[in-house]
């Protein structure tokens, strides 16, 4: 949910940076009634799911008919068979212009357009297939999705002239050889400047790898945030990123999760704070690839700023602009982890959530970018950045009016499990003596499965205690297990149970949220009117 909330508020981006410049569509689509635009979408995307499906299916088919040796030779005798009818397609339609009329431009019929082109699918699908499907490396995947690609260059010029009849093989086949060249020769200059990147961040990485200084972060974020968890957060956030700087994407969440993860899940748990396991890892690991646009490492942006033909540092300050609105999804399901669908109950829940996140994140694009309908005043921002906080965060208003748990005697430990619901959470405060000899008290949770007796809810978890009077103890904490993971210690006593508060539903927040959005968008709306009665 946090990726495609991301992506929805980068489209809106791009809106807003329309209306802020002042463009205006180059061509008119065509005008259509909306039951017409929406038979047009939904044949388009079923026809999309058929086509993936029949696909994966035959693909399948021939592994269990032919098995693993010949079914890469039959699944390749058949994608020849499909390029080839694409082709014979994209021949029955008329070529694209080259150019656009910038003074005349026209909008070309959609359809017809994506049969002039529907070969080049082709290597993206091998792509997606050697990845997802077979499971290759990302290099031999590109390997083999660039070599059908090489080989549909090669081949379509020759192919389309001889289903139009047309006996220009040769030249045909010469032109398609010189686009080959020179897309291999433009791809080497664009990746000088990304190997250069790679270097140099190699040379960070490996000066903070192995000297140490990796670890000695760890113990500064611990030491300068004096046990508060945003700030602890925050300086999370910043060595991640350092961490993070031009380090492919597994390696990076390893190095980032092995070094700064427990960190967070200790010092939240001793502050009282109950963060979801998958929450922290998402965390570092939205922050480490996030060193991959900031500059000065920034490899993302090095590529795309050979595409661009821009200046890198350029491209990645503003690329860091934009992305403010991902920087801040990780503190958000950090403390509200119902954007992961966690504690959240029925599928109206997730897409009460969902919609209220999105919107959030649009109005918090909108806030950094001091641009909504109009140009924001500064007390617009403030207005649109405290609606986006009451969005995200609607447990933050409501735990002031109501506590969020009641604390129950250690010894119903065995009662409360067994009443909870599947997929809930047991909330237990437990205090004892660490490995270092200092003595800790926190607040730990663990996920409980399929409903049943509490003692073997438990042991499910990977817990078991012992209950002697009020005396409740951890004995064991299985390795690997879920409680384990949660940041549960063999020997440490239960103090107390953290039991949910029948509270009113914190989603209430949202509809003062929407009515300050609202009444900046009227607002705004009404300052449109009078500059649009002068324009006309």
């Amino acid at each position: 949910m946090p990726a495609i909330i991301s992506y929805i508020a980068l489209f809106y981006i791009v809106h807003l940076e329309a209306l802020k410049l002042g463009l205006e569509p180059m061509a008119q689509a065509r005008r259509r009634p909306f039951q017409q635009k929406l038979v047009a979408w939904g044949l388009g995307i079923s026809g999309t799911i058929v086509v993936c499906s029949a696909i994966y299916w035959v693909a399948e088919a021939a592994k269990n008919l032919f098995g693993a040796t010949a079914a890469p030779w039959v699944l390749g005798i058949l994608l020849a068979g499909l390029y080839v009818y694409t082709v014979w397609v994209a021949s029955r339609c008329p070529d694209l212009p080259p150019d656009i009329d910038v003074d005349n431009p026209v909008l070309p019929d959609t359809w017809p357009t994506v049969k002039a082109g529907i070969h080049f699918l082709i290597p993206i699908g091998v792509l997606i297939w050697c990845l997802m499907i077979e499971e290759l490396s990302p290099s031999l995947s590109a390997f083999w999705a660039t070599v059908s690609l090489i080989v549909l260059m090669a081949t379509q010029r020759p192919l389309t002239a001889l289903f139009r009849g047309k006996k220009r093989f040769g030249a045909e086949a010469l032109k398609g050889g010189t686009e080959i060249v020179a897309g291999l020769n433009d791809g080497a200059r664009n990746m000088i400047g990304i190997a250069i990147a790679t270097g140099t961040a190699g040379i960070i990485v490996g000066g903070i790898t192995l000297t140490g200084l990796g670890f000695r972060m760890t113990d500064f974020v611990e030491v300068v945030s004096q046990g508060n968890v945003f700030f602890m957060l925050l300086f999370t956030a910043f060595v991640c990123l350092v961490l993070g700087l031009g380090v492919p994407t597994t390696a990076n969440y390893i190095l980032v999760a092995t070094l700064m993860a427990p960190v967070i899940v200790e010092l939240g748990a001793q502050s009282g704070l109950v963060i979801p396991l998958i929450a922290v890892h998402l965390f570092v690991f939205y922050y480490g690839i996030m060193g991959d646009i900031t500059p000065p490492v920034g490899l993302a942006s090095f590529a795309a700023a050979a595409i661009s033909g821009e200046d890198p540092i350029q491209t990645g300050i503003q690329g860091s602009v934009y992305a403010l609105r991902t920087v801040v999804l990780p503190f958000v399901f950090v403390f509200n982890p119902a954007l992961l669908i966690i504690d959240v109950h029925g599928w109206w829940e997730v897409l009460l959530v969902g919609f209220s996140a999105t919107v959030a994140s649009m109005i918090f694009a909108a806030a950094t970018m001091g641009y909504f309908q109009t140009r924001c005043k500064w007390w617009e921002i403030v207005l649109l950045l405290a609606a986006t906080f009451a969005l995200f965060r609607p447990d933050y208003f409501m735990n002031k009016l109501y506590e969020p748990y009641t604390e129950v005697p250690a010894k119903e430990i065995f009662r409360v499990a067994k009443e909870l619901g599947e997929d809930d959470r047991l909330v237990l405060v437990i205090e004892g003596t660490n490995v270092e000899g200092e003595d800790v008290r926190k607040t730990v949770a663990v996920q409980l499965t399929k409903p049943g007796e509490g003692r073997v809810r438990i042991a499910e978890a990977g817990l078991s205690v012992n209950v002697t009077g009020n005396d409740v103890r951890v004995t064991t904490v299985r390795f690997g297990s879920r409680a384990k993971k949660s940041g549960f210690e063999q020997g440490f006593k239960v103090a107390a149970i953290k039991v949910p508060n029948d509270r009113p539903s914190e989603h209430w927040v949202y509809l003062p949220a929407l009515a300050l959005v609202a009444f900046v968008y009227f607002l705004q709306r009404s300052r449109l009117r009078p500059r649009r009665a002068r324009g006309a």
